[in-house]
Formats: structure tokens, C-alpha cells, sequence
């Protein structure tokens, strides 16, 4: 029987430099937004990172980048509440959305930019990908399975990345993966492959660099 979401495969060799060679470029930030007005142009294909507070967005895109200090890591999670973007050589955007889930600011603040992410994912032309985080520890949570409902709403492609892989132990993973491929089975705008990744060792960093390559 064939897996539906099987983890997905490493790149050739071609392929992984094709990705290294992209995340080699020019990666800066541009800006911090607040409201969709803020938006810069969109003018180039952009991809997304969401995820639950500390799930470990701004690691992993420092890890995708080679940047350490390029997405800001907060040990309060829930703190970023913008969203972020970043170039990627000429190519197109990173964007670091605000974390989903629990977040240690007033409940004004956060309905208030869980609102703009709504209005991100449901209004910008040129997403091609969303790229949904979760902890490799526990498999996807409800709260999870809310940002996919939106993203099926959406009509926006997403991807699941699992993160921390290094944390848990082979049969912990299993279970995950497990939870994981039963929810994204009930959601039609879900990619049929998953991502294991690690920030600390670099597991899964050329095979997402070259993914995200491989989008026009």
C-alpha cells in the first residue's frame, strides 16, 4: 500500500546544490508588517512558515538561510506579532508569520493579529506554498488543524514540516507521523509529502531549500 503523506525524499545532488545556491543568495530582512496595507509589493512568488508559538519557525528559517540572527528567536513564546518578510535573492520572499496558538500578550493583541493572518493567507495573490510547522514531540494539535482549515479555505497549497526531529526518540516519531497523516487526510489543500527537519543538527534543511527551489 502506498503512504499518502510519505516523508519526502532527499534531493539529488543538482537538486540540493540548485537549493543551496538560492539560499547562498542575498537574504535580508524587509520588513516587519501590521496591517495588509504594509504589504510589500507583490511583485515575486513568496512562501510561508506557520507554526505554533515555539514551535521553532525563526530557528528553522535561520537554518535555511545560514543566518543566525536573521529571524529573531524569542524565548517568550507568542511574542512576534508581525509579519515578516524576507528576501530570497531575487527569486522571491520568506515570510515569517506570527505564531498560532498560545501567546503571552493581551487577547486584543493577539485577536488582532491572528485577524491579519487570516487576511494574508486569504488575500495574497502571489503565496505559492505555506509551510506548517509542527513539533516532531507531539504531532499535529487542534490548534494545528485550525490554520490547515483556513489554508483549505484558502485554496493555499500547505506543507508540513515537522520540527525538533533530533528530540525524539524512533518510536516517538512514528506515533507522530502517525497523528499528523490522519489530520492532513481530511484536508484537501495538503501536500502529499512531509518534511522531517532539525535546526541544531540540519536534518531536512537542503531537502525544504530545494522544495522551496523547485517553486516558480
Amino acid at each position: 500500500m502506498t503512504l499518502r503523506f510519505p516523508v519526502a525524499e532527499e534531493p539529488d545532488a543538482r537538486t540540493a546544490e540548485t537549493g543551496r545556491i538560492l539560499f547562498a543568495g542575498m537574504t535580508e530582512f524587509v520588513k516587519g508588517v501590521v496591517a495588509m496595507d504594509g504589504l510589500p509589493p507583490a511583485d515575486r512568488m513568496e512562501v510561508c512558515f506557520a507554526g505554533r508559538s515555539n514551535v521553532g519557525k525563526s530557528s528553522l528559517i535561520n537554518a535555511l538561510t545560514g543566518h543566525k540572527a536573521l529571524a529573531r528567536a524569542s524565548n517568550t513564546p507568542g511574542r512576534t506579532q508581525e509579519i515578516n518578510f524576507f528576501t530570497l535573492g531575487e527569486k522571491g520572499y520568506l515570510v515569517d508569520l506570527p505564531g498560532y496558538g498560545f501567546a503571552n500578550a493581551p487577547l486584543p493583541v493577539v485577536e488582532k493579529w491572528q485577524r491579519l493572518l487570516k487576511q494574508y493567507l486569504s488575500g495574497r495573490q502571489t503565496l505559492r506554498r505555506a509551510f506548517v510547522l509542527i513539533d516532531a514531540r507531539h504531532g499535529a494539535k487542534k490548534v494545528d488543524e485550525e490554520i490547515m482549515s483556513l489554508l483549505d479555505t484558502a485554496a493555499v497549497t500547505f506543507q508540513v514540516v515537522l520540527t525538533k526531529v533530533d528530540k525524539v526518540r524512533a518510536s516517538e516519531l512514528d506515533k507522530s507521523l502517525d497523528v499528523t497523516r490522519k489530520v492532513l487526510a481530511k484536508h484537501p489543500a495538503a501536500f502529499p509529502a512531509l518534511v522531517l527537519t532539525s535546526s541544531e543538527k540540519g536534518d531536512g534543511i537542503a531537502t525544504l531549500r530545494s522544495i522551496i527551489a523547485g517553486i516558480d
